[in-house]
């Protein structure tokens, strides 16, 4: 009997049954960042896990590290502006998109998000915006 509930335990730490598990939606403010050098360090096309910069990849604020990885993988949808305007505007980047957590944010952030885009004007355009963020895929450990 004992050998029967060992595998069984095995059989679950296998499936992922022990997967990390965290908030699947959030609420969160985002804003834009690019590949500038005053918008980040003395790598701007190099993420803080090595990673190239591309359309798909976050930053996320420090405090927000411990429910969301690096490797977390995130669908997001547009609610418009801090004020409310603007629902779906940028849509066209989001839909269809997984973005993958691959940056941090200044310390100072807290409870944000920063989206790489691959140019300031539409970094501009996207301002400070509200999201919805899903969780798709946690990283395995």
């Amino acid at each position: 009997m004992r050998g029967f509930f060992v595998a069984l335990l095995l059989a679950l730490a296998v499936s992922g049954a022990f997967a990390q598990t965290g908030p699947k939606r959030m609420i969160l403010q985002a804003t834009a960042y690019t590949s500038s050098v005053r918008e980040t360090d003395s790598t701007p096309f190099v993420t803080a896990t090595g990673m190239r910069t591309r359309l798909g990849v976050l930053a996320v604020s420090p405090d927000l590290l411990k429910v969301l990885p690096y490797g977390t993988k995130v669908r997001l949808k547009d609610l418009g502006t801090v004020q409310g305007r603007g629902r779906g505007q940028f849509s066209y980047l989001f839909e269809g998109r997984v973005f993958v957590v691959a940056d941090v944010m200044n310390p100072r952030m807290r409870q944000k998000l920063d989206v790489w885009l691959p140019d300031r004007a539409t970094a501009l355009r996207f301002g400070r915006r509200m999201v919805e963020l899903e969780v798709v895929e946690y990283p395995r450990r």
